[in-house]
């Protein structure tokens, strides 16, 4: 379910971060194999990013599969887009997309 305020809180993190990562943990400690290799494409981009663990807030876990309409995590936005979860990034990340995607 997604909140009035489950929502904002989303959209203040989207409006004030140009690239989002909405993860299991956090970059120094994620903690699924998914998160992990979203984490390190990032990090191997050299992209700064804010990283939101959806373990230590379960309104968030849940509603971003709403607001974005996507049923796993992690979810990558850039400017506010969903991007997709690890699989797509690592796709994109490969093909050289994502990184034109982040700079833009």
């Amino acid at each position: 379910m997604l909140t009035p305020e489950t929502k904002k809180r989303i959209e203040d993190v989207l409006t004030s971060n140009k690239v989002v990562l909405f993860m299991k943990g956090s970059p120094e400690m994620p903690q699924c194999g998914f998160s992990a290799r979203a984490t390190a494409i990032l990090q191997n981009l050299k992209v700064d990013f804010k990283s939101v663990d959806v373990l230590s807030n379960p309104d968030i876990r849940d509603g971003i599969k709403v607001y974005g309409n996507w049923p796993t995590i992690p979810q990558l936005y850039v400017n506010k887009e969903l991007i997709g979860g690890s699989d797509i990034m690592m796709e994109m990340y490969e093909s050289g997309e994502l990184e034109s995607t982040i700079k833009k």
